[in-house]
């Protein structure tokens, strides 16, 4: 049998954690997130999926590997989302020369569904500024990958 003792790390040591960039962003990102998932809410779509459809409308057809690098995730976890939208038939793979590229498009039916989600993307859009401040952020940051 194990006895732990429980332990407390000096307060002190962590005080400067309180300002970490990195968790204060996180915290910041993930109140926004929800923020735009409840407008999503009646759409048919998630943000991220959103953000996907929204992408590829402004692009045109991209690799997966494009696409990672312009949403800025991993391509195991795009690669899941992009699953799930194309089974609902808003995206499909286009014919490539090479056959180890795989490009993705929007179908009608994608377009469709963009355009109806627009309207609530939107709302969330000019509802947002409150969230930010909360977190000392402008009410439009404009981060961008280089």
């Amino acid at each position: 049998m194990r006895v732990y003792t429980p332990m407390r790390a000096s307060a002190k040591s962590f005080k400067a954690c309180r300002t970490c960039a990195c968790s204060s962003l996180r915290r910041a990102s993930r109140a926004v997130t929800q923020h735009y998932e409840r407008h999503f809410r009646g759409s048919g779509l998630r943000a991220t999926q959103f953000t996907i459809l929204a992408t590829l409308a402004q692009t045109g057809p991209l690799s997966i590997s494009e696409l990672s690098a312009q949403l800025g995730l991993d391509r195991t976890t795009l690669s899941r989302n992009l699953r799930l939208i194309e089974d609902e038939g808003w995206i499909a793979p286009l014919g490539h020369d090479d056959q180890r590229v795989r490009k993705m498009t929007l179908t009608h039916k994608g377009i469709k569904k963009a355009s109806a989600a627009l309207v609530f993307w939107k709302r969330a859009d000019r509802s947002v500024a409150p969230i930010l401040r909360r977190f000392g952020l402008q009410s439009r940051p404009m981060v961008r990958a280089k």
